[in-house]
């Protein structure tokens, strides 16, 4: 890009007020450029970043950040205002080790107000942040931007009601690119209804129509009797109004003024708006229409698979490198073979059918398919009603996202004992997205339920089997498994036995490394190095995260001089700890210990680089393990002294 750019010259948003308006735009089209160059490289969030270029200029030519807060829901739309924030030059390192993030992240830089990665938070946070601001006398506007997406979502609901009561002038950005609930906030039927709700919310949101219409209502409820019923007239008159121009009596009745649609692609009306509500006092819903993946023709054309992608080629928008199959297409096809003599399954996703592998389900069963928006609370509550009905209800949510629905799990299904399968994509650590995406935590979150059998799966011919033992139980079943490459392992096709695992190896070895399944592939390439160096070790594919039959993993264990547990998970509360647990409770003599990922956030990187970082890897593993072997040779050593 030429040193000259627009772009170049921007190294904080009050740069912005600058340019003319006809520069604003030429901006607009260098940015998309340097988000479809970065993307292509480094893969990410496309779509949904192109389509609110626009949106981005103009709060930032309004909003004074960082004393104004943006708050961006989710987040994964905020390229362009980092690129408007000061990181311009350090955009090539998006969602790379050491990088920018894909997300809003505070430590990256003081205009990131909240760190966000989950949907349907922005409402909340926002009110709370302006509420604090008021309390101890800070000034500063908070503006939430949230997609449609992102208001199926309860939470966005919850925030909503609040701040309507509270009367606050938080302003909330609704950003409709008609991928999700666009219907139901306003979608426009016909090119009349866009012009005169256009037209009315331009009125609307003057501070002179706001200075009438305070002092008519006053002076309407300055009447007794006479004065307060035609006000309720006046108003239930309003509203109906309203609605029949364009769906937005929700906001009113939560207490918001609502301003909509208007063009989303255009600044200088956005800014024109912004302005006027920024004035306005009160809570205030502003409704932008954009259309996601904009300037970019495949993107424009297929969305979906834009929203998130690897890196790809600029000129036919194809994926630069094929993708292995994965767990997710082996749990997609698995699925498929079990639904076909079993009408009783469903399959539910929380608006992720492509991404969770239920698409093909979807084309194959439509009337078995539900897909339930950005709310997997619900999710998990409507399947429970599912299963009660008799139903095979199949839940397929990425393993981070399942931290929303933790009391669904606990007190509508396990505690009624209910046949419902939660898959778990994405469990264990995941490359690119950062901290608020790593499956790190279901392990330790949910082990603890009573009635929850959670499986482990190593392999493609693992996934079927453990879908298939699942499915034909009447308890809750989770399984768990990595975006990665689901391979074929022959040596893991014995049957399944409830708690206990599978044994890998020449059965003459004096030690053993234990896995979970996500980390198979890397322990035998543990097992391979350390034959290399004349270690013979066995490996134990523990398959049950829970139940653990504890009298035949103790007696297995017993069998070995050393055994190192690893795992794709926390290391508290994981599987580490439990089977250090085992080992004390049974008086085992064998030498013990146990790798997890470690205590803390961890931010974006690939998953291999993930994986060497905490010694995971196979070479990771192998060294874990030859420490451990050493040790337990001195200690034989030193008994054999001693004696």
């Amino acid at each position: 890009m030429s040193k000259e750019s627009l772009l170049d010259q921007i190294n904080h948003p009050a740069d912005l007020r600058r340019l003319s308006k006809c520069e604003l735009v030429e901006l607009a089209e260098e940015i998309r450029e340097r988000i479809i160059a970065v993307v292509s490289r480094n893969g990410g969030h496309l779509a949904s970043n192109l389509g609110v270029v626009e949106l981005s200029i103009a709060l930032h030519l309004v909003f004074d950040s960082p004393s104004d807060s943006l708050v961006w829901d989710v987040g994964h739309q905020a390229y362009t205002h980092k690129l408007l924030t000061g990181r311009n030059r350090d955009f090539d390192s998006l969602r790379k080790q050491g990088g920018l993030s894909g997300f809003p992240k505070g430590s990256e830089s003081p205009h990131d107000a909240v760190e966000t990665g989950h949907s349907s938070t922005s409402i909340s946070a926002s009110l709370g942040l302006l509420s604090g601001r008021e309390l101890l006398e800070t000034d500063g506007a908070v503006i939430a931007i949230i997609g449609d997406g992102a208001m199926t979502g309860g939470m966005a609901f919850e925030g909503l009601n609040h701040a309507g009561h509270l009367k606050k002038q938080l302003i909330v950005i609704l950003n409709d690119n008609t991928m999700s609930i666009s219907k139901n906030v306003g979608a426009l039927a016909s090119s009349q209804k866009w012009i005169l709700s256009n037209y009315l919310s331009r009125i609307s949101a003057t501070r002179r129509y706001q200075r009438i219409r305070e002092k008519i209502d006053q002076g309407l409820q300055g009447f007794p009797i006479i004065g307060m019923r035609l006000f309720d007239l006046v108003m239930r008159i309003k509203k109906g109004f309203k609605a029949a121009l364009f769906k937005e009596s929700i906001f009113s009745d939560l207490g918001f003024e609502y301003v909509g649609p208007i063009d989303g692609h255009s600044i200088s009306r956005m800014s024109e708006v912004l302005e006027e509500v920024k004035q306005m006092g009160k809570p205030t819903v502003v409704h932008v229409v954009t259309h996601k993946g904009k300037g970019y023709e495949f993107a424009e054309g297929n969305p979906t698979l834009f929203h998130g992608i690897s890196p790809f080629s600029i000129e036919d928008g194809k994926l630069v490198k094929g993708s292995d199959y994965g767990f997710t297409s082996a749990f997609s096809d698995s699925l498929l073979d079990a639904a076909l003599n079993d009408k009783r399954i469903t399959a539910i996703t929380a608006a992720m059918e492509k991404g969770t592998g239920l698409a093909p389900f979807k084309a194959a069963y439509p009337d078995r398919f539900y897909d339930v928006g950005i709310a997997e609370q619900h999710a998990l509550g409507f399947a429970a009603g599912l299963a009660r009905a008799g139903c095979r209800p199949v839940v397929a949510v990425y393993s981070t996202f399942m931290q929303r629905a933790v009391d669904q799990v606990i007190h509508d299904i396990a505690l009624a004992k209910l046949p419902v399968v939660m898959a778990l994509d994405r469990s264990g650590l995941v490359g690119d997205d950062g901290e608020t995406h790593q499956g790190i935590f279901d392990i330790p979150l949910f082990r603890s339920i009573p009635n929850m059998t959670i499986l482990s799966p190593a392999s493609r011919e693992e996934m079927a089997a453990a879908l298939r033992y699942a499915l034909n139980d009447e308890t809750p079943h989770m399984i768990r498994y990595p975006k990665a490459a689901a391979r074929v392992h022959p040596e893991l096709s014995s049957d399944w036995v409830a708690g206990r695992g599978v044994l890998v190896g020449p059965g003459n070895a004096r030690y053993l490394i234990a896995v979970t399944g996500g980390l198979y592939d890397e322990a035998l390439k543990a097992q391979a190095l350390l034959a290399a160096e004349g270690a013979t070790v066995d490996l134990y594919n523990l398959r049950f995260i829970k139940p653990l039959d504890e009298n035949y993993t103790a007696e297995l264990f017993a069998n070995y001089q050393a055994v190192f547990a690893v795992e794709d998970s926390s290391e508290l509360g994981g599987m580490g700890e439990a089977l250090s647990s085992l080992v004390l409770k049974y008086g085992l003599s064998t030498r013990f210990a146990f790798r997890g990922v470690t205590d803390s956030f961890y931010p974006q990187a690939s998953r291999s680089e993930l994986l060497s970082q905490f010694q995971l890897d196979g070479e990771g593993i192998a060294a874990g393990m030859h420490d451990l072997i050493n040790a337990s040779r001195f200690m034989q050593k030193s008994l054999q002294k001693e004696a």
